[in-house]
Parts: C-alpha cells; structure tokens; sequence
C-alpha cells in the first residue's frame, strides 16, 4: 500500500478545469436562449428546434468515445486544449449561419470540440485528488455546469436586446475560450493513479471496453445518467420558450428566470451536495448513490407539482421548479464519482467517454427531439380540438406544456436505476481495489523474474 496523496497543483489544475468546463455549458446553451427569434426568423418547428439539440449530442456522444481512448493513452491536456480551441472557433462560425442546415452543420461542429474534453478532465482530477476529496473537487468541476448556464440566461438575452441580432453572442462567447486553452496547453499532469491508495501499474490494458462493461454498477450509472440527461436536455432547451409562451413573459426576463432555475440552483447543489455526498460515503460506502436516488425522488415531486398546477403565478412556478431542480444536481458529485470508485485509473477516460455517449447519445440526443416532436403533436391536437383551421402561439404553448411532463418522468426513472446501482456498488468497489492491488503485485515482480 502507499499513502494516498494530492498532487501539489491540484488546485490551480481544477481552477483551469472549472473555467473551461464553465465555457463548454455556456457556449452549449445560447441555442436553447434565442430559440425563439431563431424559430420565427426561420419558420421552424418544435421538432426542429430539438434537432438542433440532437444533432450536437449524437456527435458529441460518437465522437468521445475515441477521443476519451486518446486521453487514457495520450496528453491531457493537448486534447483538452485542442478541443477547446474548436468548439470556441466554431462558436464564431455559428453566428454566420445563413440558414437552419448551416446552423445545424456547425453544432456539430461544436459538439466534435466540446466532446474532447469531459472524459479527459475526469481522468485528470481523478489522478489529482484522492478518493476522499473527490466528490468535492467534482463538485467544483461541475460548478461550471450550473455557472455557465448561469452567465449564459443572465447574458444572452440582454446580448440579443443590445445589439438587435440572435447571431452577436456567438461571436463575443468565442473569445474566452480561446484565451483560456492557451494555458490549459501548460498544465502540469500527474502521472496515472497518483492519487490512489493502491500502486496503479502504467502497463496498457487490453480490451478496455470490454473491461469497463463488464462492471454492472456502470450499466447501472448508464442508464440513471441515460434518464437524466433527458430531462436536463429538456428542460435547458425549452424552459425559455415555455416561459415566453405558456407564461407569457418576455425574452429577457425568461432567460433570467431559466437561469435562476437550471443555473442558481446548481452553485447550492454542487457545492452542498459534494459536501454531504462526501460525508456520508464515509460512514456508508454505496451512501452516495442512496442520496443521489432520494435526491431523484425530491426532484420528481416538485418539478411535476409545478408543471400540474398549469398556469400559476410564474414566481411560484420558478420557486418550485428551482428547488426541485436544486436536488436534482446531487446527480453529478455522486455518480461521477462512483464511477471512479469502481473503475481502475488506467481505464477512467474511456469508461466516462462511454458513460457520456450513453447520457449523450440515447439522453440528451433523444431529450430535445422527442420533447419537440411531443409539442407539435399536443399543438396540433389542441387546435383539432378547438376546431381551428391554423396553428397559433397559443396552441403551441398548450403542446409544449403537456410535453415537459416528460422531465419528472425522466427524473423518476433515474432515481430507480441509481437505487439498483447502489446495490451492485460495494461488490465492484471492491473488486477495482483487489484488481489494482493484483495487477501492482505482478508489476512489481516482473523483474525478480527476467
């Protein structure tokens, strides 16, 4: 055994990697803002509005796979610093777009970028914190997520009113990110399994795929984060067109109060969340995954109560969707650290690039379309019922409101897969550990036999 320890630039190291991560959400968000005066300027429908969300998700799943590979065997943070200088030049192409294909093309564009760098900033802050801290580094990570989305509902709207155009964010978002890959190229990395208790062997692994399904707790954590990342897509794309239809409020104060929902409440659930994620899984090994599935429960109740109290004061339904919304991002400190519990170090890009083509692919692929195609199916059927021969704002606010009811569907299905995974949890902790020990063992007396 060696003492688990911390590399010495571990916090500098997560700075960096917060701030990017807090660009790859902004940058991925402003579509979800201007849907609207991209929907009228273009004569779109629902359907196509979620397109534009499928199709960066497909190809952000697809394309991490390989490139979760290369960062299990190559440089960190060249494919992190490469990754980000595309999808911040591409962000500035996405204002040119002339027409829905072109917009469309270059989303995935952005979605080849941005895939390069999830799986390889996991396996870094894995090798940077030991297992004790990890639910709280993660946490900061993932403060990107609700922060970006923040600045970007805060931001975006105010953007298009200042300078009368959808396309002027595209443009100024760009510029950060290409700043900040500059230092993400000079980011001093770790050498594999650094912080584990447990000396990890730096031989490759054959059949890594292979390896990583082989983990039921992972299928678990699949398919938990498959359902959650339905209902986040979901909800991220269309809260600001079923707040500007449904509530009648306008652009910028709908991008605010989206904001206030997706993006506000994560500074509370990740921060807190790691925090008492990390306390429990010190008294309780599979406690994490348990309040991570109660959090789900919470969230269920609350984002379905706002939804079925139909058109109430907007106030109450922000207040209400918030703090299940705020439960909700329990998902993030427990499950992708769980991960890391059960997956050996050598192998944790290529079983989190799989775990996102999976949320990614099947979750928030499938999320922006089918809620879309939903909307128009439930328009189209309030205005058969109404006997009405054309299509109006107001029954499009009817379909887009009865499909959101698939987001605390969704929230539900993930609180019983991660309860399942609780119960596989222990037994594949413990054969990683065993694994790790068993592979540092022969390692170590390789040489005794030449």
């Amino acid at each position: 055994m060696q003492p688990s320890t911390q590399a010495a630039n571990a916090w500098r190291v997560l700075f960096l990697l917060f701030l990017a991560n807090l660009f790859n959400f902004f940058d991925r968000t402003i579509p979800a803002i201007i849907a609207e005066p991209i929907r009228l300027e273009w004569d779109l429908n629902d359907f196509q509005l979620g397109l534009i969300g499928t199709a960066f998700t497909i190809i952000y799943a697809i394309a991490g796979v390989p490139l979760g590979r290369m960062a299990d065997i190559g440089s960190r943070r060249k494919i992190m610093g490469w990754g980000l200088t595309v999808w911040s030049g591409l962000t500035a192409v996405n204002g040119l777009a002339w027409n829905f294909w072109t917009f469309l093309l270059v989303r995935m564009g952005i979605g080849i970028g941005e895939a390069s760098y999830a799986p390889a900033a996991n396996s870094l802050i894995g090798d940077l914190f030991p297992a004790h801290k990890r639910a709280r580094a993660m946490g900061i990570f993932m403060l990107g997520l609700p922060l970006g989305l923040l600045l970007a509902f805060f931001t975006i709207g105010s953007m298009v009113e200042y300078f009368g155009s959808w396309r002027a964010p595209f443009f100024i978002a760009a510029v950060p990110g290409l700043v900040l890959a500059l230092f993400i190229f000079f980011v001093k990395e770790p050498q594999r399994g650094a912080a584990e208790t447990v000396k990890v062997s730096q031989a490759r692994v054959e059949q890594p795929i292979r390896k990583v399904f082989a983990i039921r707790t992972f299928w678990w954590l699949v398919l938990a984060g498959l359902a959650f990342n339905f209902a986040t897509y979901a909800c991220n794309a269309f809260m600001v067109p079923l707040l500007m239809r449904y509530h009648a409020v306008p652009l910028v104060e709908a991008s605010i109060a989206t904001g206030v929902i997706v993006g506000l409440t994560g500074l509370i659930g990740l921060t807190l969340g790691g925090w008492v994620a990390d306390k429990i899984h010190q008294r309780f090994a599979r406690g994490r995954l348990i309040f991570a599935a109660v959090s789900m429960l919470i969230a269920t109740a609350l984002t379905g109560y706002a939804l079925l109290a139909g058109r109430i004061e907007v106030g109450v339904f922000v207040a209400v969707f918030s703090i299940g919304w705020l439960f909700s991002y329990n998902f993030y400190t427990c499950v992708y650290t769980a991960i890391q519990d059960v997956v050996e170090p050598r192998l944790r890009a290529t079983a989190m690039a799989l775990f996102f083509a999976g949320l990614y692919l099947l979750g928030g692929g499938m999320g922006t379309v089918v809620v879309g195609l939903l909307s128009d199916h439930f328009a189209e059927s309030a205005m058969l019922a109404a006997g009405a021969s054309e299509m109006s704002e107001v029954f499009r606010a009817e379909g887009l409101h009865g499909a959101m009811y698939l987001i605390p569907g969704s929230l539900l299905l993930t609180m019983v897969f991660l309860f399942q995974a609780s119960r596989t949890f222990c037994h594949d902790a413990k054969r990683m550990t065993d694994g790790m020990t068993d592979s540092a063992a022969a390692a170590a007396a390789e040489p005794s036999l030449a």
